[in-house]
């Protein structure tokens, strides 16, 4: 394998693939010394105040002298708000509809959507419900649900929210619509709510803002009408019980993938995010919107100083200008929660090659592919668009993920490089790894490897086509490793925006 990695020729930076020892020879001159495996290399003398390009984007700003074959990493690469002039619609790339389509085996819902999983869901208002929906869903044992094989569980989605909030504004708003997309997301068959009945987050308010209709599928309850929590747990469990043979007549037939909406997701990130893994899943995107599938791209802070990028690949300057408003948003929220858009990269993110959020943005945004930007949504909004779309959230996985299940997704691919531990429910989660040195040590959690294209065993295409073809396996049921392992009863963490009061 080749000692450095060249992303473009007007990049001033390479990037080192192993550790490289001081006197290294790098295109002409020597490093000064232990570069780590990953990390920037300077490749020309950048002078201080200097732009500091790699993937022919500026990534940073030199904050003193930097020598040729330098280390270029925090210590001397400094973030600075980048001002763009940004361009609509000038860089539309349509990607030719498939000669026949792809098909998986699906739940196809009275809705006409098709669901990739078939739970039932206990969804809480508030905190104080939290115990009680825990304890109803845990009734249900593989040995109760034994008799239904076309059920795939009984899940609590509970949240330390719902009260002490205010009673309009983001945070509420968000809050009902991450509420209401689950309860509407086609992996789930059956949906019973379970609140307190004081709380800020009143059920029936709910009900009436999104037209939802109780029935046998669609069951709600509070424990202060009920008398207290065992009742409430013992009535939770009849009105699934009963709902069960209901949700277990649902049956897998075949359902083309422009059915498909997968939530693009990365975190433990590293340097090679941006130039293995999310490359390829960006391919495999291209290849679900040639089918007329749907890909879900999120994490604002994580595409902050490359939304330039998706601007030029905005189908309208009207879908630019809204991803250009949640932008403005965010530097408004940081600013007044005393932070900077450059907090964002964790020390694991640095530790692994990463300097500033320009840096990791550009890789972030690799996931979206090549295909036009066809909307942007609110946290946890419905994607009502088809091809590749954007939904607001915070770089933080869990929080990020449930916006995009709420918002209609049925399957979600998460890359990383340090190694996270994530699954999610109702919506499997399948895991690719940037490097194969991290994917070998954590391979009970990795589904694909996708560090073969660094030492170029396979193509970026060719691991996009592998990650394309395992959506398709586990929307017909196949599970990931993290599914496998059970993950996605804990990670329901809906964005919690505002006072706390």
């Amino acid at each position: 394998m080749h000692p450095f990695v060249r992303l473009d020729p007007s990049d001033n930076v390479v990037t080192a693939t192993r550790a490289l020892e001081a006197g290294t020879g790098i295109e002409g001159v020597r490093t000064t010394g232990l570069i780590p495996s990953g990390h920037k290399i300077a490749s020309a003398p950048i002078a201080k105040d200097a732009a500091v390009r790699k993937y022919a984007q500026i990534i940073g700003y030199a904050a003193e002298d930097i020598q040729a074959g330098a280390h270029v990493h925090s210590h001397n690469l400094a973030f600075r708000n980048v001002d763009t002039d940004y361009e609509f619609a000038t860089n539309l790339r349509p990607v030719a509809a498939a000669s026949a389509p792809d098909m998986f085996e699906g739940y196809r819902r009275a809705s006409g959507r098709v669901g990739t999983r078939n739970y039932i869901a206990v969804l809480t208002s508030v905190n104080c419900s939290a115990t009680a929906a825990r304890m109803i869903a845990q009734a249900f044992t593989p040995d109760r649900l034994a008799a239904y094989p076309n059920v795939d569980g009984v899940v609590a989605f509970v949240h330390g929210t719902g009260c002490g909030m205010a009673g309009s504004g983001d945070g509420f708003e968000a809050l009902q619509r991450v509420m209401w997309g689950y309860a509407r997301n086609p992996n789930v068959g059956g949906v019973l709510m379970a609140g307190l009945g004081c709380e800020m987050m009143q059920i029936d308010w709910l009900i009436e803002a999104y037209g939802l209709t109780p029935g046998p599928l669609f069951q709600t309850m509070n424990i202060q009408d009920r008398g207290g929590i065992r009742k409430t747990v013992e009535a939770g469990v009849a009105m699934i019980d009963a709902m069960l043979p209901l949700v277990n007549e649902a049956t897998r037939t075949p359902c083309p993938a422009s059915e498909l909406t997968v939530a693009l997701q990365c975190g433990g990130s590293d340097a090679w995010s941006g130039i293995t893994a999310n490359p390829a899943v960006g391919h495999a995107c291209d290849l679900l919107v040639a089918q007329g599938g749907t890909g879900v791209l999120a994490e604002t802070p994580e595409i902050y100083g490359a939304e330039h990028l998706l601007t030029a690949r905005a189908a309208t300057r009207e879908i630019g200008e809204t991803l250009l408003e949640r932008i403005r948003w965010w530097e408004d929220y940081t600013a007044r929660n005393g932070g900077s858009m450059d907090n964002n990269p964790s020390p694991g993110n640095k530790a692994g090659g990463l300097t500033t959020i320009l840096e990791k943005s550009l890789g972030a945004a690799a996931k979206g592919g090549t295909t036009p930007l066809t909307g942007v949504y609110k946290y946890a909004e419905p994607v009502t668009a088809r091809g590749f779309t954007f939904m607001d959230s915070p770089g933080y996985d869990p929080a990020s993920v449930t916006g995009q299940i709420a918002s209609g997704c049925t399957l979600v691919c998460f890359t990383t490089g340090r190694g996270s531990a994530f699954g999610a429910k109702p919506s499997p989660s399948m895991k690719v790894a940037t490097n194969s040195e991290m994917y070998g040590r954590m391979i009970e959690d990795m589904d694909i490897d996708a560090g073969t294209i660094l030492t170029g065993a396979a193509s970026v295409e060719q691991v996009g086509r592998a990650i394309y073809a395992m959506w398709l396996d586990m929307a017909s049921g196949k599970p990931s490793k993290s599914e496998a392992q059970g993950l996605g009863d804990y990670e329901f963490v809906p964005w919690q925006i505002g006072a706390v009061m």
